[in-house]
């Protein structure tokens, strides 16, 4: 697998005529052989080149590398604090233009265009990022068992909506059900959103507590096997009016528009325009005030998104949310999101959990 990750990328290096790679974000050098560590502030740096090369600097208090698959692949080059260890970056480099991971500091990057007379900087992340969006068998097996996991957690959750608990302590009985899970923690802070505070997208989880006919935005995901759940699901505490079940439905009609068109070849700019519209002629296009979806995998929010914007076309093997919302500001947030992952001739949507318009009514009623 590792090996395939690394001929795949030197081939892609080799047509886009980069010499040299620098990758520094933690995330993407363990995809690419399986090293894993928090560097903070001291450098962590992969040094892939066209002719295979892979060099690796590692900072002495970092853990060793001990892959032994790739041992014979990858040179190591400890350095201690205070070390020139960027000289050494220099000497290695390939004449020629050198792709720059997005997420390296500019004070390494800048230190080395002073000292390497051949470095041509050039955007790199690209190459990596164009290899995670295409999720191989095992990582999409490990992804449907990660949202397996996440349809788990948010069944329970439900059962606690009728007690009518804080916004804050439902996120701590998440983090316990997480653990029950044998899942790795959140894969981002959750949202729990009682009636108007659902109404703010990213809104912080507060000590409100449920008022009857509220919308209970519910926005969980956690890490499963090092790769990342997401899940929207919009219930409600006691009876809802009208115009909260018709947006209701209207969300939900937009989600699965935009599902029902997923496969190879089509924009995510036209699965953006699906659901938008349906949201549109409903008279809420001004509250859906986000793009439909985003690449998941490593990260929660890796590169490449459904958007308006993005004209680039569905591959088998991409992994993405489908995540439209109406947000009326004071009164009603409702938000609902599937993973999917595209196949030959459509997509898998890996969450199991009901869409109907659930109502959990008050214990004490």
């Amino acid at each position: 697998m590792y090996h395939n990750r690394i001929k795949s990328l030197i081939f892609n290096m080799k047509n886009l005529g980069i010499k040299n790679l620098l990758v520094s974000d933690p995330i993407s050098i363990d995809y690419l052989i399986a090293y894993h560590t928090a560097p903070g502030e001291r450098l962590l740096l992969l040094n892939i080149n066209q002719n295979g090369q892979l060099k690796l600097y590692l900072n002495r208090l970092f853990p060793a590398f001990d892959n032994q698959t790739l041992a014979s692949a990858v040179e190591v080059y400890h350095y201690s604090d205070g070390e020139p260890v960027l000289n050494l970056v220099a000497d290695h480099l390939l004449d020629g233009p050198t792709g720059i991971d997005k997420n390296w500091p500019s004070h390494f990057l800048l230190d080395l265009m002073a000292i390497a007379d051949n470095l041509k900087p050039v955007k790199g992340s690209h190459l990596i990022d164009s290899l995670r969006s295409i999720k191989s068998s095992e990582e999409q097996t490990i992804m449907a068992n990660a949202s397996a996991k996440n349809d788990q957690a948010m069944e329970a959750i439900f059962k606690l909506i009728e007690q009518g608990l804080p916004e804050d302590k439902m996120v701590e009985h998440l983090a316990n059900i997480y653990v029950e899970l044998d899942c790795e923690g959140f894969s981002f802070e959750p949202i729990i959103a009682y009636g108007a505070n659902g109404a703010d997208p990213h809104h912080e989880t507060n000590q409100d507590q449920p008022q009857l006919g509220d919308s209970v935005v519910i926005d969980i995901g956690s890490y499963y096997q090092g790769y990342a759940s997401d899940m929207t699901r919009t219930v409600f505490y006691g009876q809802p009016d009208e115009e909260s079940l018709t947006i209701y439905n209207t969300v939900r009609a937009a989600n699965e528009a935009a599902i029902a068109m997923i496969k190879p070849g089509v924009k995510f700019s036209d699965i953006d325009l699906t659901a938008r519209r349906i949201i549109e002629k409903a008279g809420y296009g001004p509250n859906f005030t986000h793009r439909l979806g985003h690449s998941i995998g490593r990260e929660v929010h890796e590169a490449g998104d459904v958007s308006q914007h993005n004209h680039d076309k569905v591959e088998v093997g991409n992994v993405f949310s489908i995540e439209p919302g109406i947000y009326i500001p004071g009164k009603i947030g409702v938000r609902i999101e599937d993973l999917v992952i595209v196949t030959e001739s459509g997509c898998k949507v890996l969450n199991s959990v009901s869409k109907e318009p659930l109502i959990f009514h008050p214990k004490s009623l």
